[in-house]
């Protein structure tokens, strides 16, 4: 049999996690419909490697998990209800949990690694459907004889508070004595505490006791201990032909496991009279075989351990919370959920926009529209002003509210479950969930979104996962489409022009995630308790989000703003212009003074919007630009180059030549992306 580390010795398990020699190993183990693999992918990367085990068709999976600086390797066994007289797939499972699998694995899916053998695991996890607790501990009991570290996950307590099971988590533990987490994995509760637990315990490397079988069968236990290790000799010769720890095999021959009576039969003949006649010896003088009073021992205990950590009490009235997270959280509707709530957002944000903007930038619009200057100084002076109005009619009306709007989601606790959600969305595009945070900050603004990847991901996620965040519409970017769009395109072709722009970034994360196909590890996501907002802590994250406006933003749009309006007057303007038309007019069918507020908008995308009123001379551009064109526009500025303050932050966080590479990715899919809206609407506008 292959020769593994024997973890029953703390000290040589201690030295294996620590020396370097490999990382830290976590067996998956459950019975059918536990949870078992709803942990895994909601823990797992997004190419992680499926295989089968030697000689069988049953596969199991494996992948990295990061759990802060640690990193762990991940293994979701096949399902296994008892370890007692196995064969085929199962078998070989068991085999794995005694001596990992030396074998090459047969690889099935995203294998990039040459095949490579599986060592036993340094740490088991049990995963429990909690409402079904009874049956389920048998195999708890005989995971404990392994020889392992163990610690079960107590999954699906919302099943069981709804059918009336209270579980005493606490005297379940003490019970054991290993350590037990509630978890509800559907919805992520209890498993960023689940394997910090697991890092723990095998950082103590302590292996739990096994539970004592009952009084009547422990004469025959010993008789069964004194044949395998009755003498130095006949234990030094068990230990090295089965390499198994004590208490699994003799409660394995107690029981006549076919397999393992193959195997004594095989190494050791010599030991198989005296089990033989020990077996027939209690079937004498028991009213049943030994295996069955084995069996039904077993089935005893764990009935009498659930009965003794649980109550049967009247199914309780459902909460509000669990409402709630039967719907964010819900496999299919959560989906739904989620973009509702965006999609409300967006309403609101439509809806009191439209009113702020007539009480704030339209009424300061009307106002100075008299004022003509003709001199060099009133030019500047206008200019000026028209900045300040530009930029009180994106901040106030469109930026405050949204922003207001994402920072109450996060004090709520709706936007981490909106991120556990889509954390099926974003395996789809090739990234883990746990990039959704970044991505949900980017509708703010993409600075902190890039910044927020160094510390959540690394390697080919962090690089695919900063790109695609640069194409995520920021509360500038949105600002803007939300001041034409809502004016002249209505709340439909807004929803349009947000919904093509989820469309292009998850079509871009499947050709980035070829383009970057190294295995990255697995995250786990931490679901917050709901939360009534706080007024400090929402103004101060609104605040901290808006206020680079006043230190970055007004500089840059108030120069700007005056840059446009002295090249206008010395006729700079039309040479840029000029050189601008094969992008401006050829390609996207806009006026060619609109060739230098595009290019102004690399600095600030909110300077776009400001500057094309300048270059147009009017606040009003409807008898100017046509719908056409004005959906032309707001494609390309979603897609297009991202300011400066967004570059400057990729080349710290994916380097120089992923940075460039995003400029130029940027430049090529807005310019795709604007034409072939503007040739589709261009064709369909005869037909309506």
């Amino acid at each position: 049999m292959p020769q593994v580390f024997d973890t029953t010795h703390p000290l040589t398990f201690h030295r294996r996690l620590y020396r370097g020699d490999s990382r830290l190993r976590v067996a998956l183990v459950g019975q059918h419909n536990s949870g078992k693999s709803t942990i895994f992918q909601a823990v797992a990367s997004t190419h992680y490697r499926t295989g089968k085990f030697s000689g069988t068709n049953k596969s199991y999976a494996e992948c990295p998990v990061q759990i802060g600086a640690d990193e762990m390797h991940l293994v979701e066994l096949p399902a296994l209800h008892s370890l007692r007289g196995l064969t085929g797939a199962d078998l070989e499972a068991m085999k794995y949990l005694l001596w990992g699998d030396e074998r090459p694995l047969v690889s099935r899916h995203e294998q990039h690694d040459p095949p490579a053998p599986f060592p036993r695991p340094d740490i088991l996890i049990h995963v429990i459907d909690a409402s079904v607790l009874g049956r389920s501990l048998e195999l708890t009991l005989e995971l404990l004889e392994l020889g392992l570290p163990v610690v079960v996950a107590l999954n699906m307590m919302d099943e069981a508070r709804r059918k009336g099971v209270v579980i005493d988590v606490e005297a379940l533990s003490a019970r054991l004595g290993i350590p037990v987490i509630p978890t509800v994995a559907l919805k992520g509760h209890g498993l960023a505490t689940l394997f910090d637990q697991v890092l723990s315990t095998a950082r103590q490397a302590i292996c739990p006791l096994p539970q004592p079988i009952g009084l009547p069968l422990q004469p025959w236990l010993q008789q069964m201990r004194h044949i395998l290790y009755g003498s130095d000799a006949c234990a030094e010769h068990t230990r090295t032909a089965f390499n198994l720890p004590a208490d699994f095999l003799l409660m394995q021959l107690l029981e006549q496991d076919p397999y393992l009576g193959r195997e004594v039969a095989s190494h050791c003949p010599d030991l198989l009279p005296a089990i033989e006649a020990l077996h027939k010896t209690a079937a004498s003088e028991l009213s049943r075989p030994l295996a069955t009073e084995v069996e039904a021992d077993r089935h005893q205990r764990a009935i009498s351990m659930f009965e003794s950590v649980a109550t049967i009490m009247h199914r309780p009235a459902t909460t509000t919370e669990e409402r709630l997270d039967m719907f964010f959280l819900h496999p299919r509707w959560g989906l739904f959920g989620s973009l509702a709530v965006f999609a409300a957002i967006l309403f609101l944000v439509f809806e009191v926009s439209a009113t702020l903007d007539a009480l704030s930038a339209a009424r300061l619009a009307t106002w100075i529209s008299a004022w003509q200057p003709e001199t060099a100084t009133g030019i500047i002076g206008r200019a000026v002003a028209d900045g300040l109005i530009g930029l009180i009619g994106i901040v106030i009306p469109y930026m405050l509210p949204l922003v207001l709007m994402l920072v109450l989601l996060e004090e709520t606790g709706i936007m981490q479950r909106i991120a556990f959600v889509v954390d099926r969305f974003f395996h789809a595009v090739g990234l883990h969930g746990k990039v959704a945070v970044p991505f949900l900050l980017g509708l703010g603004c993409n600075v902190p979104a890039i910044a927020a990847t160094r510390s959540l991901c690394h390697g080919r996620d962090r690089v695919i996962a900063s790109l695609l965040i640069t194409f995520v519409p920021c509360s500038a970017r949105s600002a803007v489409v939300l001041a034409l769009g809502a004016k002249y395109l209505g709340a439909a072709g807004v929803f349009a022009l947000f919904l093509l722009n989820l469309l292009i970034i998850a079509l871009l994360g499947r050709l980035l995630s070829h383009r970057y196909p190294e295995l990255s590890p697995g995250i786990i996501q931490e679901i917050p308790a709901y939360a009534w907002p706080r007024w400090h802590p929402l103004l101060a994250g609104t605040w901290q989000r808006t206020s680079d406006i006043l230190t970055i933003v007004t500089p840059l749009l108030v120069a700007g703003s005056i840059i446009l309006a002295l090249m206008q007057f010395a006729g700079m303007d039309q040479w840029i212009n000029t050189l601008l038309t094969p992008v401006t007019g050829w390609m996207l069918g806009l006026p060619v003074a609109m060739g230098v507020p595009i290019l102004f908008g690399v600095l600030r995308k909110e300077l776009s919007l400001a500057m094309i009123y300048q270059a147009l001379g009017t606040f009003e551009i409807a008898p100017l630009l046509d719908h056409i064109q004005i959906t032309t526009f707001l494609v390309f500025l979603l897609f297009y180059i991202p300011c400066v303050s967004t570059f400057a932050v990729m080349l710290k966080v994916i380097g120089r030549k992923e940075a460039l590479f995003s400029i130029i990715l940027s430049i090529g899919v807005a310019l795709i992306a604007a034409t072939c809206v503007r040739m589709l609407l261009t064709l369909s506008s005869p037909l309506f």
